[in-house]
């Protein structure tokens, strides 16, 4: 009986740990909380890929790639560092890329945007006593 040449793992692990599917990164990466949240965003045109728009949710991506990932009103734009197919801690997902210092600054001026317009246009009913002062500005005793 002829033996079968036996495979190596490092040959098998360097072709599949060359690329990664879109969604099971950004899934990965702790981007979105389930693959199907990353789908969602892939096709709805949340996600560019250096720079187009990626219509399919198996693209392949490799390290070395830009994403540009737009989630609840933030944009993302980060450098894929690394591929992981299994979904980690979270110190082990944030290896997986490097966010770009333009990207963390314009995320926080935005933050800060949502922060000043929340405390101009409150959502939420006043405390009794802020209630209490208001009516009494306006000359009301009621």
């Amino acid at each position: 009986m002829k033996k079968r040449p036996e495979k190596t793992r490092a040959s098998t692990a360097s072709t599949a740990s060359d690329s990664q599917r879109l969604d099971t990164w950004l899934w990965a990466a702790r981007f979105f909380k389930t693959r199907q949240l990353a789908s969602a965003a892939i096709d709805g045109g949340k996600i560019e890929l250096n720079g187009q728009t990626v219509g399919k949710r198996g693209k392949s991506i490799r390290p070395g790639d830009r994403l540009t990932i737009g989630k609840a009103g933030m944009r993302f734009v980060v450098d894929v560092e690394g591929l992981n197919p299994k979904r980690g801690p979270a110190s082990e997902a944030q290896a997986l890329y490097r966010e770009t210092p333009e990207s963390v600054e314009q995320r926080r001026l935005v933050a800060e945007q949502r922060r000043a317009e929340r405390e101009l246009n409150p959502h939420h009913k006043p405390a009794k006593q802020a209630r209490a002062l208001l009516r009494a500005l306006r000359g009301k005793s009621f």
